[in-house]
């Protein structure tokens, strides 16, 4: 397991990192960050996911974005000012991420060129994710944003088995839990996935992705364009390597 962003710095720098790193497994609903909380730690999934939420005063929540092995949690903290954030990072599938503390990185960041050009073009990619998901949130039906919102953690967790429930979904998506069943026995029925309970998984990337709105694509392609972060990232040996 490995996280591709890291993946994509310097390994003169990531190497000089490994002292600074723990490895951590995050339960799911631990709360990484609430609002305007002090950065103080970055956390780089492997194999877990973590929700971008925005909650309402009336206790509505709906996500903002999502991080996984291609994203880091917590680049505000590269951002200078009083490095806060304004949305809630909570851990909505469980796994390991590598966490270290922002000072380190703030100083690699200020004095390495290399690893700046990485976390700002990184910050591009994810300014993208969020802008999509503005776009998409308005113009696109719920079938292609359940679609799309399922690849998407495809991506970033690498397993076809999804440990989510329905009521997660409609969280996420802004919809009622009837809505996302409704859906999911839809998608099932032509084969697409397959529903338990507590997990869902994916029988058809194939089929899904025809589903999807074309903002899963997009996005995708701006992460490669930017970052080159396609695919698994390999040992040399076919397989996938640790940390």
């Amino acid at each position: 397991m490995r996280n591709r962003l890291l993946d994509a710095l310097p390994q003169d720098v990531t190497s000089g990192f490994q002292s600074h790193f723990e490895r951590v497994s995050l339960e799911r609903s631990k709360i990484l960050h609430h609002p305007g909380d002090t950065i103080r730690h970055l956390y780089f999934p492997l194999n877990c996911l973590v929700s971008i939420t925005v909650t309402m005063r009336e206790g509505k929540t709906a996500e903002a974005g999502a991080a996984g092995n291609r994203e880091v949690v917590g680049v505000n903290a590269f951002m200078g000012g009083s490095e806060t954030n304004q949305t809630e990072y909570v851990v909505q599938i469980e796994g390991e991420a590598l966490k270290i503390e922002a000072q380190p990185l703030l100083d690699a960041f200020n004095a390495n060129k290399a690893v700046r050009d990485v976390f700002l073009k990184y910050t591009q990619a994810y300014i993208a994710q969020l802008s999509q998901n503005v776009g998409c949130n308005r113009l696109h039906n719920v079938e292609q944003r359940f679609a799309r919102w399922l690849l998407e953690v495809y991506d970033r967790i690498d397993t076809m088995d999804l440990r989510l429930t329905q009521e997660f979904i409609g969280e996420m998506l802004g919809v009622h839990r009837p809505t996302v069943t409704e859906i999911a026995k839809k998608l099932e029925e032509q084969g697409l996935i397959t529903v338990q309970r507590g997990l869902i998984r994916i029988s058809n990337l194939q089929g899904l992705e025809q589903i999807a709105c074309e903002c899963y694509a997009v996005v995708k392609e701006e992460y490669d364009r930017l970052l080159g972060i396609k695919g698994k990232p390999a040992d040399g040996r076919g397989g996938t390597k640790d940390p």
